[in-house]
């Protein structure tokens, strides 16, 4: 392990973007095995078996080159859509941008329309951007997130766009000023167990779908994200990374309602001070 680790280490050192893929989650056999993870556990698992099984598979030339962006994925969990059924697939995402960079949103969604080998995706929700403590989510913190996805459906790749965790009067002042209108918008169940009243009384006039996750407030922390760095590749420096942002995608059979992909996207950057 000692070779294979100083060379994932060493390509580390040298790179300054780490673009992670995990592939098609369902083509991993042991993660069938243990009992269900919770989001959380689910990413952090991820990160780390990706990275440790792509760290076993370097090739001297990829030392050689020490690109500036590394792409970490495993090619025998990697399934894109059969055109011929592209039809029959839903293809969905939910964004989670952790830095303030919004032209991740685009960076994010064209790497998961190439993963899948599709040109658009069916719909893409977006995770409320970062806060400061203290601070409640208001429609200005949405604004320029919402522009980038309204150009994104207006350049055909993606066609409907949706919302997180927003209460009735930032959903309702979202809906008034926004071009594109969100469709849908997620609410988390262990915050409520059933949902408000006026949100639902408002969504049904308006026609958004309301959804239900199980994310927790932080998905991914960088401590985390640092952390899982480290175990999958051992002794590396952790700490000058941080995640930029990361997508979770699912494709969908429409007719039967059966998922036939799942998976993580995700980028990193690393912070190198002067």
């Amino acid at each position: 392990m000692g070779t294979d680790s100083t060379a994932a280490r060493t390509l580390l050192d040298r790179a300054d973007t780490l673009n992670l893929q995990t592939g098609n989650l369902l083509n991993w056999g042991r993660l069938k095995s243990k009992c269900p993870l919770n989001p959380s556990e689910e990413l952090h698992d991820c990160i780390r078996t990706t990275l440790n099984e792509w760290s076993l598979k370097i090739s001297p030339e990829l030392v050689q080159e020490s690109p500036q962006t590394l792409e970490c994925s495993l090619s025998q969990a990697i399934e894109t859509i059969n055109p011929d059924e592209r039809e029959e697939m839903r293809v969905s995402a939910k964004l989670f941008v952790l830095g303030s960079g919004i032209s991740s949103i685009r960076r994010a969604v064209d790497m998961a329309c190439s993963t899948l080998g599709v040109t658009q995706l069916d719909s893409v929700i977006i995770a409320p951007p970062p806060l400061e403590d203290g601070t409640s989510l208001s429609l200005e913190h949405l604004q320029p997130y919402w522009r980038e996805l309204e150009s994104l459906v207006q350049d055909k790749k993606v066609v409907a766009i949706g919302t997180s965790d927003l209460d009735k009067p930032v959903l309702e002042q979202l809906y008034l000023w926004a071009q594109v209108k969100p469709n849908s918008n997620q609410v988390n169940l262990a915050s409520c167990c059933i949902m408000p009243p006026d949100l639902t009384a408002f969504a049904k006039e308006f026609d958004i779908q309301l959804l239900t996750h199980n994310d927790p407030k932080e998905l991914l922390s960088e401590e985390s994200f640092q952390e899982a760095l480290t175990e999958g590749i051992q002794e590396c420096q952790a700490v000058e990374w941080s995640p930029a942002w990361f997508l979770r995608y699912s494709v969908i059979v429409k007719t039967r309602g059966i998922i036939k992909s799942k998976g993580y996207i995700l980028q990193a950057k690393r912070n190198v001070s002067p």
